[in-house]
């Protein structure tokens, strides 16, 4: 049995001054004099702890208190161990980011939002290129539906002073749900491999435009979403010419 000492987190043994506590363990509980309750906890060589203070009366257990602290200590460790730090990952283009370079930036957000990091991405104007303000604004709502299976959009383009940012935070852990605009072109590239046909060019070609999903989707439920999607779409047939 442990001395009583000042600065416990717990009251025990003979600390605990009321008439009577109620014991709980394994078996059960009962409600014994408290002075019967540190007999019991003396007969076996530990300590009295007081653990449910404002019940009526009292919960106590007759535990080892040094062990009893020491696996609270080890329970807090694991849970803190557990909890994923969340960082903000910070992405930059240029208002002319060519496809390679926009290809491996998509690359690296897909990770950070898998790992359950936030992304703001951001596209820096240098001297006059802020005449291609508009094309800043396309290029990041390209990357954000990009990354629909991965994030959210937490904050639409916005520009402040020479950077236009975009803020994406991951969605909730488990498999990355997947777009409608993905899952038309694999039933589609699963039923003409059912029917010994190759896809039709004119369906490979939809794989590069930006669709507005049946069942909703990044712009769906936005302001402008339509308007968004129309500058999209316009800047793919651009890079395509």
């Amino acid at each position: 049995m442990k001395n009583d000492k000042k600065g416990n987190q717990h009251r025990i043994n003979e600390q605990i001054r009321v008439r009577e506590v109620r014991i709980v363990g394994d078996d059960g509980s009962m409600v014994v004099p408290t002075r019967q309750a540190l007999d019991m906890a003396r007969q076996q060589g530990v300590d009295l702890v007081e653990i449910s203070p404002n019940a009526n009366p009292p919960v106590c257990r007759i535990i080892d208190y040094s062990k009893f602290l020491y696996q609270q200590k080890k329970r807090a460790k694991e849970m803190k161990a557990k909890q994923v730090k969340q960082e903000v990952k910070e992405i930059r283009f240029g208002p002319q980011t060519d496809d390679h370079d926009y290809n491996f930036k998509l690359k690296h957000a897909k990770e950070f939002l898998t790992e359950g990091n936030k992304v703001r991405a951001y596209v820096f104007f240098r001297g006059r290129s802020i005449l291609f303000k508009e094309q800043g604004e396309v290029l990041l709502l390209r990357f954000a539906n990009d990354l629909e299976e991965y994030g959210k959009v937490e904050q639409m383009p916005s520009l402040e002073g020479k950077k236009m940012f975009l803020y994406l935070a991951p969605k909730k852990a488990g498999v990355a749900k997947k777009s409608q605009q993905k899952m038309d072109r694999e039933k589609r590239e699963a039923e003409a491999k059912e029917s010994g046909k190759p896809v039709k060019p004119e369906q490979k070609q939809q794989e590069v435009d930006v669709e507005m999903p049946a069942n909703g989707g990044l712009f769906a439920n936005i302001k402008g979403g339509e308007d968004i999607l129309s500058k999209l779409n316009k800047q793919v047939a651009e890079d395509k010419s």
